[in-house]
């Protein structure tokens, strides 16, 4: 039996791999600011005769983190997965994005994520045991246009990652970067708005719009990425960049190989904005 924390669990991605480990028989600890997600989600886990500790909690809550991973030792002396699914989306072109709304987008995302992490990674330290995964993007490596903050957000997921391989893999601990392209929910759409009548940008971010909710249309479902999910919570020794999706992989490998003007010809006309 493993013990696998999971920020951001009560919907899409997190949810699924929690129902997925309590089949399993994995012991799923976890938390989400959505009250009536977690009691959903505590109500088929006992379904399941799952061994959970869900709580409702904000990731930004320094404190309350701190006495959720207390209660986690306390229960069952370890954590041996941590996989940080928290984040939110952010979107709009740059020249007007408020950057007061801008900061609390990177704070859940890149200080939440560091927050969970550090958390929990000194028990594992002691241990010489465990495994910090985080959930970064394909825009975490490829930047879109009129997502410039979560980008920069996700870049600095991934930085944060391949900066801590390096402290902590003489403990025995593992670290690993889920870089999805786009999952089959209402994140980004939900984000989606045009800019005011008179921008420069309405026209593109219009198109930008149309075609990235035709993509989610036909994006993996959350249930198929957290299979993805899970190998990479199970393996032996975890890849450091791992995918979910067919068009995450095409992307990347794109970006790896390609020179940059061509992989940005691809990527404007993949979305529309020539």
């Amino acid at each position: 039996m493993q013990v696998v924390i999971i920020t951001g669990v009560a919907q899409g991605m997190g949810r699924e791999v929690a129902l997925r480990l309590a089949a399993a028989g994995d012991a799923v600890a976890g938390f989400d600011v959505d009250a009536a997600g977690i009691e959903s989600l505590r109500a088929d886990l006992a379904a399941r005769g799952s061994d959970c500790l869900l709580t409702t909690l904000d990731v930004c809550d320094r404190p309350g983190i701190l006495a959720f991973r207390d209660a986690v030792l306390r229960r069952w002396g370890r954590a041996d997965v941590v996989l940080s699914n928290v984040g939110i989306g952010f979107f709009g072109p740059f020249e007007e994005v408020d950057l007061e709304k801008a900061s609390r987008c990177l704070e859940i995302n890149v200080m939440g994520t560091a927050a969970i992490l550090q958390a929990f990674l000194p028990s594992m330290r002691e241990r010489r045991s465990g495994k910090l995964v985080a959930v970064s993007s394909l825009v975490g490596q490829i930047p879109f246009p009129f997502e410039s903050i979560y980008s920069a957000s996700k870049f600095a997921v991934e930085g944060l990652v391949l900066s801590l391989r390096y402290e902590v893999e003489r403990f025995g601990i593992q670290v690993a970067l889920i870089e999805p392209a786009q999952v089959s929910t209402r994140f980004a759409a939900k984000i989606h708005t045009l800019p005011p009548e008179g921008s420069p940008y309405r026209e593109r971010v219009r198109r930008f719009i149309v075609r990235d909710e035709e993509l989610i249309q036909t994006a993996l479902d959350p249930a198929a990425a957290a299979e993805q999910i899970l190998r990479v919570l199970r393996a032996p020794k975890p890849r450091l960049h791992n995918t979910v999706d067919a068009k995450s992989r095409f992307f990347l490998a794109l970006n790896r190989f390609l020179p940059t003007r061509l992989r940005d010809e691809i990527l404007l006309r993949q979305m529309n904005i020539r």
